[in-house]
């Protein structure tokens, strides 16, 4: 991670392995760096699809029996499961970690704010990296759409646009790159 900046790092959660990015993370907010994580839906988690999905139901079986309102609290969107589990690698009950938990965002997909902007990744937590090859893995986001998050297939239609935008913004930044390399030539002394 970079020197101390006021400006958020911008990470791009596709294809990380859950666990290691919010180790990741988790240690980049206790320092005091304001972190945004995009495209959770897209995060990975390590074993099949099947058992990952047993474990999550068999969370949401945990609840208070005198009164379930109380809590435990089950998100199902991505970005809300991947906040709870860098909850869990934080004091947040101190005021150091609540103000560390403060400054994470997570997103799905890309908000249009942070589309032209430059993304990282964390090479610690890449799925290809960390996860031996023919490694059984999962999509944080299949197991949020079986459990209940409703909105899979709007952020999926957000994003194919974005990619198609992306696509046209990109072929039209090659060919102004080109022309320009052109005149330069044109114009450069022989």
């Amino acid at each position: 991670m970079p020197g101390f900046t006021n400006k958020p790092i911008i990470i791009d959660a596709r294809e990380h392995l859950m666990g290691r990015l919010g180790a990741v993370v988790a240690k980049a907010l206790l320092t005091g760096h304001k972190v945004r994580v995009l495209r959770c839906e897209q995060m990975e988690i390590s074993g099949t699809f099947f058992r990952n999905k047993l474990k999550f139901l068999r969370f949401l079986r945990k609840r208070c029996n005198v009164n379930p309102q109380r809590g435990p609290f089950h998100h199902r969107a991505p970005s809300k499961i991947f906040k709870r589990a860098v909850r869990g690698m934080l004091p947040y009950k101190s005021f150091r970690g609540r103000s560390a938990l403060r400054r994470l965002r997570a997103f799905e997909g890309v908000p249009p704010r942070y589309q032209r902007v430059k993304k990282q990744v964390a090479p610690h937590a890449m799925r290809s990296i960390c996860l031996a090859p023919g490694r059984k893995y999962c999509t944080v986001g299949r197991i949020s759409h079986e459990v209940g998050w409703k909105y899979q297939d709007v952020v999926q239609t957000l994003e194919n646009k974005r990619k198609l935008k992306a696509s046209v913004a990109y072929g039209k930044k090659g060919a102004l790159k080109k022309t320009k390399r052109a005149a330069f030539r044109a114009v450069a002394p022989r």
